[in-house]
């Protein structure tokens, strides 16, 4: 294709529109050089094109590409256009494949065009005294990896934008955050606590199903596991499709609009509350009981919240509130304790028995090439344990690091 007609074709996008011209998106940097480059090739200007080409060069690198199909490959899989959230959600609208067709065989022949094109047609908009400099300027590499086929496959098979490519993220101040490489442990890291564990594996399961899952309390004494267990789910086999969103209690009041985002992805997504308490007059007490039970929306079947809670009935409550001037005061302790009804599943974690503990020590020791008889490591995980506050396996962790100090 000429390069006018490719110009011509570019202007032309139409399923991928914020990919064509200007857009002030600094995402499409890129494009944006590539779009001025050909403009400038077209009406003859030869060292505005000269400029946008260095600029494009200059772009790809800062990306991390080697040429123009691998930053497109990136972009179309990993930004949300109108094809792909058809595609996600299962839909067909004829016009639009047809457009987003048009566009990927657009952005193909764009890909492949080679340097070379570029800055032949830039030798007669210049004169003489630029040959050395368009003889020295930098190259990409030019090839399609993709095509309209493989693309629409991608799309099928993972989803497009953020969730495709990351399986974490942070709900901060109504944003999502991706967290490249999240602090989950494996499930062959967590020793104990299996029926627990099964439960919630069992609980994820229904919604990866597709089916409605109870939202989760995992309640009891600290470091024994709770937050790992509902961390480990993303490695468990199956659990592709699961995305964990972790969410601050100071953003609570947001989660309505997070979930609504969330709702007809093909993903499934655990919101993830760690650490849950509130105190008196807590105004997100309110936001999470609403969220809980209450609203008039449904909950997403793809959604399910899982919190954990050093406390059973989560809200704190002082003596104060048994002896306070209401005159039912029964009813304003149980609906202070009643938050934790609301969720559908509640799994209790207790400190371990003192068989399950040393088992456990055994088991880190040997991973951490410990070399001490069993009957002198047993007799300092148990001193360690009375001084360290309950059998757990954070304090088998935290013994069996002390012994490499």
């Amino acid at each position: 294709m000429e390069l006018n007609a490719l110009y011509a074709a570019l202007m032309g996008l139409s399923a991928h529109r914020e990919l064509a011209g200007e857009t002030g998106n600094p995402e499409v940097k890129v494009m944006e050089h590539t779009e001025r480059l050909l403009f400038f090739l077209k009406h003859g200007n030869g060292e505005h094109a000269m400029n946008f080409y260095i600029r494009l060069f200059y772009a790809l690198r800062q990306e991390g590409c080697e040429g123009l199909g691998d930053w497109l490959w990136d972009y179309l899989r990993y930004n949300e256009t109108l094809y792909s959230r058809l595609i996600d959600q299962g839909k067909s609208d004829p016009a639009l494949e047809n457009a987003a067709r048009r566009d990927v065989d657009t952005l193909v022949l764009l890909a492949e065009t080679d340097c070379d094109r570029f800055i032949d047609a830039m030798k007669p908009l210049l004169g003489s005294e630029y040959a050395a400099t368009l003889a020295g300027l930098p190259r990409w590499r030019a090839a399609a990896p993709f095509d309209f086929d493989s693309l629409t496959q991608f799309y099928r098979d993972h989803g497009a934008g953020l969730f495709a490519k990351y399986r974490a993220f942070l709900w901060e101040d109504g944003n999502l955050v991706p967290v490249a490489d999240p602090d989950c442990p494996r499930p062959e890291d967590l020793l104990g606590y299996e029926h627990q564990r099964g439960k919630v594996e069992q609980n994820t399961r229904l919604m990866l199903a597709g089916r409605q899952a109870n939202n989760v309390l995992l309640f009891g004494d600290g470091g024994t596991g709770k937050s790992a267990t509902v961390k480990s789910m993303l490695y468990l086999p199956g659990m592709e499709d699961l995305r964990l969103i972790e969410v601050e209690k100071e953003n609570l009041t947001g989660m309505p609009e997070l979930i609504r985002s969330l709702a007809g992805r093909r993903q499934k997504f655990i919101l993830f509350i760690d650490d849950l308490a509130f105190d008196q007059d807590d105004k997100t007490y309110s936001a999470l009981k609403t969220i809980l039970e209450g609203t008039l929306e449904k909950r997403p079947v793809n959604v399910c919240i899982c919190a954990t809670s050093n406390r059973r009935h989560l809200v704190r409550q002082t003596f104060s509130d048994r002896a306070g001037d209401e005159v039912d005061t029964f009813e304003t302790i149980s609906e202070k304790t009643a938050l934790a009804e609301r969720f559908g599943l509640r799994i209790p974690y207790l400190t371990m028995n003192k068989a399950d503990y040393l088992a456990l020590v055994d088991h880190l020791a040997a991973q951490a090439g410990v070399d001490i008889p069993a009957d002198r490591l047993h007799a300092q995980a148990m001193t360690w344990e009375i001084r360290h506050a309950g059998r757990t396996p954070r304090v088998a962790r935290q013994f069996v690091a002390s012994l490499n100090v």
